[in-house]
């Protein structure tokens, strides 16, 4: 048996407090990179500190946590928890913000910076990352640790193929259905959005192992639309198949906006 060791700890970054008499000293501390993980809540624990290192009390301050993206874009505004209490030593400085999932959710993997400022009686006061008066924090996104779902895939263009219209018929709009990330209870989520279109829609798979113009398909539902629909139609199926197409017996230009699949 193995015994594999996993840490439980705060994620506890030490900042600077912009007070009076702020001792000069070139030379950086506390600047750390930290990091946050995409799909699941991060709370990252900060103390405020002086030059001295001791830490200052935030007790009865308004803490604000502000992260812009590569593109310095601001895409969180938040006012931090205050832990301090005002009597106890040990939480002295302390305040916590917690990034969601939700706010990482259309976040790739990259650099993130972020800045905290303090608010009392309408005045904004700035903290530093380190001695060298920067402000600015670095925070790392990681996306490998619990990996979200592949994008849907989109299919926009319609080709004419006999009588009918089709996508996902030939290599080059191959519309994959990932076999081998699919277990046995495969789910296939498909959604149409239409504007008027009149006809039927056929939703075809096969379990050939690459688009050669020359595939068997197999249909497994049929969808009939009479030009009222207004909300997108979904579908579902279960299968382990390696591709699917759509087969429509109407043009659909202007008519079907998009086809989204998720697998």
């Amino acid at each position: 048996m193995q015994l594999i060791p996993r840490y439980l700890v705060n994620d506890e970054i030490f900042i600077i407090s912009n007070d009076a008499g702020f001792t000069v000293e070139y030379r950086p501390v506390y600047s750390r990179q930290t990091k946050v993980y995409r799909g699941i809540d991060n709370t990252l624990q900060f103390r405020m500190l002086n030059a001295d290192q001791k830490p200052v009390e935030v007790f009865g301050k308004t803490v604000v946590f502000v992260m812009f993206d590569e593109n310095q874009t601001k895409i969180l505004e938040r006012n931090c928890t205050i832990t301090d209490d005002g009597t106890t030593l040990s939480t002295k400085g302390m305040f916590a913000i917690t990034i969601s999932e939700n706010d990482l959710l259309n976040i790739k993997q990259q650099y993130l910076t972020y800045n905290i400022y303090t608010e009392q009686n309408s005045s904004r006061k700035v903290t530093y990352a380190n001695r060298n008066f920067d402000s600015t924090g670095v925070i790392y996104v990681d996306g490998n640790a619990f990996p979200g779902p592949i994008p849907s895939t989109e299919i926009t263009n319609f080709y004419p193929l006999n009588d009918y219209w089709v996508a996902g018929s030939d290599d080059a709009d191959k519309i994959t259905a990932y076999p081998g990330l699919n277990g046995n209870e495969a789910l296939h989520t498909v959604a149409i959005y239409s504007n008027e279109y009149v006809g039927d829609i056929e939703i075809q798979v096969t379990l050939d192992n690459q688009i050669t113009g020359l595939n068997n398909w197999s249909t497994i539902n049929t969808l009939t639309f009479d030009g009222t629909e207004t909300e997108p139609v979904p579908v579902n199926f279960n299968g382990i198949v390696s591709f699917i197409r759509f087969k429509l017996d109407s043009d659909p230009t202007d008519k079907i906006t998009k086809i989204l699949v998720r697998n």
